[in-house]
């Protein structure tokens, strides 16, 4: 179910960058719009790049943010690391990631 779930959200899911948009969304309150613009010029790409799947792939493989299938992309950032990555790109708070890196810290 977690897959036909990333497949079918946002814009397209992780397959592009609809799962980078809906956490700005969420995390900043922004507005669509406003969202998209903003995680566009983070990834120093076009708006309209951000649904094109095949240079978001390209682009997510680049900035090992994560993928779909990290099967198909061996040494491919996969859960924490990938969020690790999202955090910095996209200057924003995720809680899993800080929740992580101060269990780490504090052993």
């Amino acid at each position: 179910m977690a897959n036909a779930h990333c497949i079918a959200s946002g814009m397209g899911g992780m397959r592009t960058a609809g799962d980078l948009v809906g956490r700005m969304e969420m995390s900043r309150g922004m507005k669509l719009k406003e969202a998209k613009e903003y995680v566009a010029n983070k990834l120093k790409v076009s708006v309209l790049d951000l649904v094109d799947p095949v240079v978001m792939n390209e682009l997510r493989d680049d900035l090992d943010i994560g993928m779909v299938s990290t099967s198909l992309f061996p040494g491919s950032a996969k859960a924490i690391e990938a969020k690790f990555r999202i955090a910095e790109l996209l200057d924003i708070e995720i809680n899993c990631v800080n929740r992580f890196r101060d269990k780490i810290v504090g052993h």
